[in-house]
């Protein structure tokens, strides 16, 4: 028995698993910061947020980005 017709047997895909999404890439963390490559491989590169390298790609975890520019922000304000 096939679960994935309907009642008139035509075929239907299984429903999609949704995921939040945990990881950046760099290009991501630039377009979300407005800065260029450069700039944003010195903020890996300066440890400023959790990095993974997987293969030759580096993800960022969003928590830690997402922590590390709350405080940028609140330091701007601060100011």
């Amino acid at each position: 028995m096939d679960r994935y017709k309907t009642d008139g047997g035509s075929r239907t895909a299984p429903p999609l698993t949704t995921y939040e999404k945990r990881v950046y890439t760099v290009d991501e963390i630039r377009d979300i910061l407005g800065i260029g490559r450069t700039a944003a491989y010195n903020l890996v590169k300066q440890g400023c947020f959790h990095c993974i390298k997987v293969g030759r790609n580096i993800r960022i975890s969003k928590k830690s980005f997402d922590r590390w520019l709350g405080f940028q922000r609140e330091v701007q304000a601060d100011e």
